[in-house]
């Protein structure tokens, strides 16, 4: 059934470009598709949903690198490096989700909540488990959250214990194989929930398993997630390992596709720059937890001027904010500390000129460079659009209230800034309220 919902509309149609449409109409199809936006002013129309004047409309919010099996230590156990991190914590952890109970149970509370906080889409590391890979897809279809789910592949005897690791390369991918086909036969997933393979990173897999992943995404036509250059550790075992950087040994293994999905990638050349511009892969930015584990900041500036795709992620659990509007204000500041730099004993060469991005860049990682990233008609509230939404409140009650005075810029900076779960409202996916919950 078609729908109408009027507002005023806050979003970012590029990097560098903001635009506010005062009171608009905006009508959606039955396929939950954006029909026509037309200006409201002056009109007596009334709409199904009429935001009024304390609620202001955004595109979804697009997370574009989540660990679902680290959901239960968010906020904790962030006090090693990387390789020990994962070994001391996360993977006695993700093996829990062996038990299917458990993580359903996980599932049941983290999707509905990555909704409260605006997140339309997700892009989801699993366990290794098939089971609870393909319950995580269930539970997204159940509460209506667009998401790419993936089984994560890792069989590298060195690299992972062996208490948690696939037994073989043959076994790691096709556990992979049977993974896609599941998600893909889930009644309600078509259109809203897709499998991505996903190859946990290369210390934690061997040649052959990396290979026939590759392999599988060209038969399966399947998108392609993994961590990339991620910290001093993990970019230099790749290159000691492979004799080149990351992003061309995933290349040499099939994994750099159209929509390849790179976590991190701190550590880029512009030589790996130019490889993910020229075969359309991009990076999960994913700053906060960039500042705990990967010993750099990634330059956000200078991959949108290589032409690199670039969306926003939150790293659950890595980075412990599950809010992408937090992680859009770390953007702005980590890029802005590349800049300036901060030994303050270093009086020159303390920073790197042209790399800092403001509120509006960063917006636009979370919503429209996350779609172009996937590849998703998401991320703009524009006729053609899928209908993915936030309302979220500027009233006088709110954190984030628009005072007189404020030009509609001023309210998205706001917005941006300081907007928080209690103020987002409403949100939907496909034209669907999906939160508040319909009871």
């Amino acid at each position: 059934m078609t729908q109408t919902v009027r507002g005023t509309i806050l979003q970012t149609p590029s990097p560098d470009t903001f635009e506010a449409l005062p009171d608009q109409i905006v009508t959606i199809d039955d396929e939950g598709v954006i029909e026509s936006i037309v200006d409201g002013v002056g009109l007596a129309t009334d709409a199904d949903t009429d935001l009024g004047p304390s609620l202001v409309l955004l595109p979804g919010l697009i997370d574009t690198h989540i660990h679902a099996p680290q959901w239960p230590q968010l906020g904790s156990n962030l006090d090693l490096p990387l390789e020990q991190w994962l070994i001391d914590y996360t993977f006695p952890l993700e093996s829990r989700f062996e038990d299917l109970e458990f993580a359903v149970t996980v599932w049941s509370h983290m999707v509905p909540s990555l909704l409260r906080e605006g997140t339309t889409t997700a892009v989801y590391y699993g366990s290794i488990h098939e089971s609870a890979t393909t319950a995580l897809a269930e539970a997204c279809v159940r509460y209506g959250q667009r998401a790419f789910v993936g089984r994560v592949a890792m069989d590298h005897p060195e690299g992972t214990p062996d208490w948690y690791r696939d037994q073989s390369a043959t076994d790691a991918v096709s556990a992979s194989q049977r993974s896609i086909e599941a998600i893909r036969a889930l009644p309600g997933a078509g259109g809203l929930v897709e499998p991505i393979i996903t190859p946990r990173f290369i210390p934690a897999c061997t040649d052959a398993a990396l290979g026939g992943l590759g392999e599988l995404a060209e038969a399966t036509k399947t998108r392609i997630q993994t961590h990339c250059s991620e910290s001093d550790w993990e970019h230099g075992h790749v290159l000691d390992r492979c004799g080149r950087t990351d992003a061309h040994a995933l290349d040499h293994f099939g994994l750099i596709a159209d929509h390849t999905v790179l976590a991190h990638a701190t550590h880029l050349t512009n030589d790996d720059r130019s490889l993910l511009a020229r075969t359309g892969a991009g990076v999960a930015h994913c700053p906060l937890s960039n500042s705990y584990f990967s010993n750099a900041v990634f330059s956000t500036r200078s991959a949108l001027d290589a032409g690199v795709r670039v969306g926003l992620g939150t790293d659950i659990a890595g980075g412990p904010e599950a809010s992408l509007l937090a992680q859009c204000q770390h953007a702005v500041t980590s890029s802005q500390m590349l800049e300036t730099g901060v030994d303050a004993t270093r009086r020159t060469d303390r920073g790197v000129a042209d790399s800092r991005i403001d509120a509006i860049t960063a917006f636009y990682l979370a919503t429209g460079g996350g779609a172009d990233l996937l590849g998703i008609n998401a991320g703009l509230l524009a006729p053609g659009r899928v209908f993915d939404a936030i309302a979220v409140d500027i009233g006088a009650r709110s954190r984030v209230r628009r005072w007189d005075g404020d030009d509609w810029g001023q309210t998205f900076e706001k917005v941006v800034r300081g907007a928080t779960a209690s103020e987002i409202r409403h949100v939907w996916v496909g034209g669907r309220l999906v939160e508040p919950t319909p009871t």
